[in-house]
């Protein structure tokens, strides 16, 4: 298959290219587009076909839920049964952006589009491109991350191209991802909101909409669960880069100490290292790449990039790295998460 490769402005969008990407997707083709997070490989959501062709394009498990993305809150009554007043509440905070509602489905929602299960999970994004794109498509894209199954998530085009083409019908080009990390994920088909993905829309923020409790479900970061996973990220390996990453927790002083130490030791077996720091870290590294997160108290700077700099291990072929740990609550947590599945949940404490 030959992918046609499209730049779009989002502040002056071609409409042109619009309507032929919307219309490779009533078609059942696949079209990669930016997103104010991550881009998505998208696809018709209420064509089981099309689900069918995402899975096999990335390479994904075919239990593991699609996104359903739509551009305005109307759209959202055919697809699902009921929409709970909390949930109108952080819609009219938090959409359109990076958040994703998990409701009991209506039966024009395929299954194949939400893993075998009766619920489905929603979003609306922020991005103008994806808007228009979902627009001139129908109205419902379903579009998980547009990368390989188990690799970082790309939050800029070429990333896109690297696992993609060649494997879909056209890549939208729209520039680099604002967040930089998969949307908050709130399920609402259990009674109260419960968190099932961290992200930028945080546990805090979520509560002060709602003025309640909201619980983040920390058993979801189980890779042995053998529950049916109800959204994407929570069962199998994600973010992975092609080298073994593994996440050094303490005070600074003895992070540092034992990332130079490991580093040093994996240097003497001809391996070459990489680190993840942040600015006020990144110099008292020794390993052949150091790459700063951005400030360590900066959470949304430290998202921004995060999954780049997973990637540009692999450009230049880093076989071991180390990440400096990051706070576990706000966009930290969001960090965390990702930073865990990306290494197999393998951390030292120091």
């Amino acid at each position: 298959m030959e992918t046609k490769i499209y730049s779009l402005n989002e502040e002056k969008i071609d409409t042109n290219i619009i309507k032929e990407a919307g219309d490779v997707l009533k078609k059942g083709g696949l079209v990669a587009f930016p997103t104010e997070t991550v881009y998505g490989l998208g696809g018709d959501a209420l064509n089981p076909d099309s689900s069918k062709k995402i899975y096999a394009a990335k390479g994904r498990p075919s239990d593991n839920p699609l996104i359903v993305h739509i551009s305005n809150l109307k759209a959202l009554e055919k697809i699902v049964k009921d929409i709970p007043e909390d949930a109108l509440k952080l819609a009219d905070k938090y959409w359109p952006g990076p958040l994703t509602m998990i409701f009991n489905k209506n039966d024009v929602v395929p299954k194949e589009t939400t893993g075998g299960l009766e619920t489905v999970a929603v979003r609306m994004p922020s991005n103008k491109i994806a808007r228009a794109l979902i627009d001139a498509s129908g109205g419902y894209i379903a579009a998980p991350s547009a990368n390989l199954s188990g690799r970082p998530s790309p939050t800029v085009a070429k990333y896109v191209i690297e696992d993609m083409d060649g494997r879909i019908d056209i890549i939208l080009d729209g520039g680099e991802s604002d967040v930089g990390l998969e949307s908050t994920i709130v399920d609402f088909t259990e009674g109260k909101p419960m968190i099932l993905r961290p992200g930028f829309i945080t546990q805090k923020m979520l509560e002060e909409a709602l003025s309640e409790k909201v619980e983040w479900d920390r058993a979801i970061i189980d890779a042995d669960s053998k529950t049916p996973p109800k959204a994407p990220g929570m069962k199998y390996r994600h973010y992975a880069p092609k080298g073994e990453l593994v996440i050094v927790e303490g005070n600074k002083e003895d992070v540092i100490k034992k990332i130079n130490e490991l580093t040093n030791a994996d240097k003497n077996n001809n391996l070459r290292t990489g680190v993840i720091a942040t600015e006020e870290t990144k110099d008292y590294y020794c390993a052949d790449l150091v790459k700063s997160a951005g400030h360590k108290d900066e959470e949304g700077e430290v998202a921004h990039h995060l999954f780049r700099i997973l990637r540009e291990f692999d450009e230049e072929n880093i076989q071991k790295m180390y990440s400096e740990s990051f706070k576990s609550d706000g966009v930290g947590a969001a960090v965390m998460n990702r930073l865990l599945k990306a290494a197999g949940h393998q951390i030292i404490k120091v």
